[in-house]
């Protein structure tokens, strides 16, 4: 990891990218959704302050547990003069997330155990398939597909 000396107080988009291991695209795409910002030089180049390597990091840890973008970036939002988010924020948010995370955990589950029926039924319209078509009114007629008449206009 390339290091930049302590008295850089701003990075490039590269610099950026590097540190921080997220693709260039990935920073722009950021900028874009208002999770990070960056200033323009007269040359119209990128200039990123130290702290967006920490919001990077911030944002990326929070992807890898599944936390969507718009959440992450109202997270941010929310903290006082859009400052760098600290440990003690990383905690508090965590705990506001975790409830979604488990309930999301809890829905992968059920979906899980019913994954074998689904693969056993062979043409997905079994009465008890809750995975491709869980209202499944016409599989009560048996197996196979169905041609279904027009909706009268």
């Amino acid at each position: 990891m390339p290091q930049i000396p302590r008295d850089v107080q701003e990075l490039s988009v590269g610099q950026v990218s590097a540190r921080s291991g997220a693709a260039v695209s990935a920073l722009h795409f950021y900028e874009s959704k208002g999770l990070i910002s960056s200033r323009r030089t007269p040359g119209n180049q990128r200039r990123y302050s130290r702290d967006a390597l920490r919001r990077i990091a911030f944002i990326r840890a929070a992807q890898r547990v599944g936390i969507p973008l718009a959440t992450i970036r109202d997270a941010l939002a929310e903290l006082p003069e859009e400052r760098t988010p600290n440990r003690e924020d990383w905690a508090r948010l965590s705990e506001l997330w975790r409830s979604e995370l488990d309930r999301r955990i809890q829905q992968l589950n059920r979906l899980r155990d019913h994954l074998t029926d689904c693969i056993a039924c062979g043409c997905l319209s079994l009465d008890t398939c809750v995975l491709s078509n869980p209202d499944d009114t016409v599989g009560r007629q048996g197996s196979g597909s169905r041609l279904l008449a027009e909706r009268k206009r």
